[in-house]
């Protein structure tokens, strides 16, 4: 085996440019898979890690727009608070406005909260504070905003202290600016500014009063450790409904029961794009063959010989096999590196995580070999039944 490995080397490296060119096919092929389904994780796991950022966690209950008497109230939320299976809760109202700052605007989402809020939502404070509960009782005019407003108006991300006009249905309203926190979606933000726009965090009360309501949009919830969403939200829904006397007004959004189906469609396109990209290893696999068939027709002198001096046909195949298994396995590894090379070139800049599905990389290394040898068998049969005395005529 070591005699046969070492000849395949060899008439490897009698055509250096063809060998090259057909290992540079299989590189391609296993690289471009390589780098689809790295890059696949890698798109799952930042778009979950901005989906929580955003607050997306958790359940939110919402009234049924098609059914009457299904506004939120403060009974509600007391109702949902003392359930049994609910580690906090808080109300929620949202409306998307403009602000306004050193003669500036730009589009926001108001989000009206309670205090503890970053209980339920993620809310990493930088600067300042966040909403109290004097806050809430008083219905003070103050507000937390984004790392993004901050920077957008100042290009800083300190600016407590300042005064910002949020737009309500009854004018502009100036609010003091007490906290920044860190901008969640920062990715999405900056992929998709059009869609989601920069966050302004103020009193449920304030927003209430301001817009003449005393219900909430929803209710955010965070179960306890231990409680299943799915049966924590089916019984939220039973006892909204039964404070408002209705039988199906309100209903449950399970946040990470959507990431995960959200999860499960982004694995179905990465396996999709992994075996469109896997074609062009069929591909190299075709090439492998022409180029197995040419190198049988020029070395049939040599094959000739070599079944004279009492080569059998097992040695010929074997040695035109394992010249196509080292020409895929040569291939199928410089892509692999090169595939990693590529996306970790492409993450350090973006500051993002290096994620590797290895069960598909090994996956496709073993595929391409497969490919190769099998590609690789007619040639060699071809090659071992060569009859010696005509092989040995051949010029």
């Amino acid at each position: 085996m070591i005699d046969t490995l070492r000849i395949s080397f060899r008439n490897l490296g009698r055509k250096k440019s063809r060998s090259a060119l057909t290992i540079m096919g299989i590189a391609i092929g296993v690289a471009s898979v390589v780098m689809i389904a790295s890059l696949g994780e890698i798109g799952k796991y930042t778009i979950n890690q901005e989906i929580d950022d955003l607050g997306a966690g958790g359940l939110m209950v919402s009234g049924n727009s098609k059914t009457a008497g299904t506004q939120l109230t403060a009974g509600h939320l007391d109702a949902i608070r003392q359930s049994g299976t609910v580690d906090s809760a808080i109300p929620v109202i949202v409306d998307y406005t403009k602000t306004y700052m050193r003669g500036l605007m730009m589009d926001s989402v108001i989000w009206g909260i309670d205090y503890g809020a970053n209980q339920v939502i993620t809310l990493d404070t930088m600067h300042g504070r966040l909403i109290t509960k004097n806050d809430v009782a008083a219905n003070k005019r103050i507000c937390v905003i984004d790392q993004n407003i901050a920077q957008a108006y100042y290009k800083r991300d300190n600016i407590v202290g300042k005064g910002i006009e949020l737009q309500f249905s009854s004018g502009k309203v100036e609010f003091e600016v007490v906290g920044v926190v860190a901008s969640g979606g920062n990715m999405l933000q900056g992929l998709m500014g059009n869609f989601i726009p920069s966050f302004v965090y103020i009193p449920y009360t304030t927003m209430q009063e301001l817009m003449g309501k005393d219900t909430f949009d929803q209710i955010a919830v965070s179960v306890r450790s231990g409680v299943d969403e799915d049966v924590a939200g089916a019984k939220l829904v039973t006892v909204a409904n039964q404070v408002s006397g209705v039988r199906s007004g309100f209903k449950a959004e399970n946040m990470q029961g959507q990431k995960q189906k959200f999860n499960g469609i982004l694995n179905i396109v990465t396996l999709i794009l992994s075996a469109i990209a896997g074609i062009s290893l069929v591909v190299a696999g075709l090439s492998i063959m022409t180029m197995m068939l040419v190198s049988v027709g020029e070395r049939t002198r040599e094959i000739g010989i070599k079944k004279s001096i009492g080569a059998n046909r097992q040695n010929i195949l074997c040695e035109f096999l394992v010249e196509a298994f080292t020409i895929s396995l040569i291939g199928s590894l410089t892509g692999t590196a090169v595939g990693l090379l590529l996306v970790v070139l492409g993450c350090l800049p973006l500051g993002m995580p290096v994620l590797i599905n290895m069960q598909l990389i090994v996956f496709c290394i073993l595929f391409s070999v497969v490919i190769g040898v099998i590609f690789g068998v007619h040639p060699a049969m071809v090659a071992s039944k060569l009859n010696p005395v005509e092989a040995l005529r051949c010029e």
